[in-house]
């Protein structure tokens, strides 16, 4: 501690105190000087602690050096003998954690067992969930098998429906089952037209094609559709004989309604008969 004093009596030369001739001897009695306070632990708890630095801040303090170490050093004895009673009993605390944890492996059983009846009736509730949830799936397979039978139990009873309808449009019926829309369709066509029944023609061809599409949905091969195959092979014939002699008489009179001919043939194509037409058509008048 080179180049640090305290202020205590020994730094003071003789020379300098006054005379002790009882004026002012209680101004500078030793006795009066203020006790120093004993350092507090908190100085000494900076993380960027200095000793020098710390000893440069008590140059107003009345001690003396040797009582100064003797003060330090008694702090540094307490401290460290805190650290060893703090030790210590962490070791205890540390040699007694067996102890403490004695007779609690009949816990650890009960949680254990506990655990396994948990364990199994979870497994059980799985169990019945995959059953239900193979039924439920069942259950909704067989609805849509029953929503897709229910479907084509419509779908074969429309088309029966409209099979019956074509042989009896086919058989003479055609105005008892004409609509609203076929009667203004009979009312555009010109007098020619209606001759040759072009109309009429239009609406058949019209109809079987639907009825056609509606059982290549369904199947054709489904057995209520092959049964009907006769009856659906008789009126595409009977639709292509009428289609000739329309187009027998557009023929003859194609200069006064060309449009009708042209109709005609175009209804051969829908029916996927063109060579039919083609034949006829060459045929001499």
């Amino acid at each position: 501690m080179s180049g640090f004093y305290l202020n205590t009596p020994s730094n003071h030369s003789s020379a300098s105190l006054p005379s002790n001739d009882g004026t002012n001897s209680d101004a500078f009695n030793i006795d009066n000087l203020p006790y120093p306070q004993p350092l507090p632990r908190s100085a000494f708890l900076s993380p960027n602690f200095s000793a020098a630095d710390y000893l440069s801040t008590l140059q107003n303090r009345h001690q003396t050096l040797s009582d100064l170490r003797a003060e330090l050093r008694t702090r540094s004895q307490t401290l460290a003998k805190e650290l060893l009673d703090l030790v210590n009993n962490e070791y205890q605390a540390f040699l007694t954690l067996g102890s403490d944890l004695r007779g609690g492996e009949e816990k650890v059983e009960e949680v254990r067992v506990g655990v396994l009846g948990f364990v199994k009736g979870v497994e059980g509730v799985r169990g019945v969930v995959g059953g239900k949830s193979g039924e439920v799936e069942a259950l909704l397979e067989e609805r849509q098998r029953i929503r897709g039978g229910k479907e084509v139990a419509k779908g074969l009873v429309e088309v029966h429906t409209r099979i019956g309808e074509l042989e009896a449009k086919l058989s003479g019926g055609d105005d008892a089952g004409d609509s609203d829309e076929d009667e203004l369709e009979e009312e555009e066509e010109d007098e020619g037209d209606e001759i040759m029944g072009v109309g009429r023609l239009k609406r058949l061809v019209r109809d079987y094609l639907g009825m056609r599409q509606l059982a290549s949905s369904i199947g054709n091969e489904h057995p209520f559709l092959a049964k009907q195959e006769s009856r659906i092979t008789k009126i595409r014939d009977t639709i292509l004989l009428d289609l000739g002699t329309s187009l027998k008489q557009a023929k003859a009179g194609r200069k006064q309604n060309p449009g009708a001919l042209l109709a005609l043939i175009s209804l051969y194509g829908d029916m996927d008969s063109p060579s039919a037409a083609i034949k006829i058509l060459k045929q001499s008048p």
